[in-house]
């Protein structure tokens, strides 16, 4: 069993930066792949970063450059540091663990 418990949502304007924070209950959360995820009103959850074990990562395209997915085994969290925020990247961002784990998600509001 993992509960998952995102934090640092928020509002922010553009250009600024946010870093959201996935933490994690479960011994199980260490050896797993961590993603955050996305969806924006109207729209589709859609895939941000992924992390492996062994911290390889990938990311999505609309955020290569911008964002970094990170994670502290020894505190059991996994980070998504979020720059140069554009309005497209509003949307409740959840954090996903294994195959069948999901966080309740943090609103991130990008507006001026």
């Amino acid at each position: 069993q993992v509960q998952l418990v995102e934090s640092g949502g928020g509002l922010v304007e553009p250009g600024g930066s946010l870093r959201l924070s996935c933490a994690a209950s479960g011994i199980i959360f260490r050896i797993s792949v961590v993603g955050w995820y996305r969806q924006a009103p109207g729209k589709q959850r859609e895939l941000v970063a992924t992390i492996t074990s062994g911290s390889s990562t990938n990311y999505a395209d609309s955020v290569k450059g911008r964002f970094t997915i990170s994670r502290d085994n020894a505190k059991n969290t996994v980070y998504l540091q979020m720059n140069s925020l554009k309005t497209e990247d509003t949307a409740v961002y959840y954090c996903k663990c294994g195959m069948n784990y999901w966080g309740k998600g943090t609103l991130v509001t990008v507006s001026s």
